[in-house]
């Protein structure tokens, strides 16, 4: 004869398990796991990838131009940017103008990083698992 307790308990161990299994086999429990890969239609993903690199390159390019010049006094563009603000009337001291622009141009180049490092979180549908998550093992020998 089997009491209460007992059918409670075994029907709490069948919930357990199923929860544990949903979780195990669920994309949202791959998310928690650390990565967050979004699946996306092959065409959006296309354009995500061209479009991501291309603002990421962009941007990391133009960076440097800006880190550039901030070190050379002689730079085209740091002498472009100085007669700009003359024009309009700003007197600028070179340390400020140096330390803006590489503060602009770190800037800049971390925007293309972050560009770029959010666009790989997207995956076409189809394809397979991340490295990361695979429980394939290596022929690497």
């Amino acid at each position: 004869m089997t009491t209460d307790t007992d059918t409670t308990r075994s029907t709490s161990d069948a919930t357990t398990t199923a929860t544990q299994t949903d979780a195990q086999s669920s994309p949202q429990s791959a998310g928690r796991r650390g990565r967050r890969d979004v699946e996306v239609p092959m065409r959006l993903y296309k354009t995500v990838t061209v479009f991501s690199t291309l603002i990421a390159v962009v941007t990391v390019v133009a960076g440097f131009f800006l880190l550039d010049a901030a070190t050379l006094q002689v730079s085209f563009l740091r002498a472009i940017i100085a007669g700009v603000l003359r024009a309009v009337g700003l007197a600028v001291p070179t340390g400020v103008l140096s330390t803006v622009l590489a503060v602009c141009g770190l800037l800049v180049i971390a925007f293309g990083a972050g560009v770029y490092t959010v666009s790989t979180r997207f995956r076409a549908e189809g394809m397979g698992k991340s490295q990361e998550g695979a429980d394939e093992e290596s022929d690497n020998g």
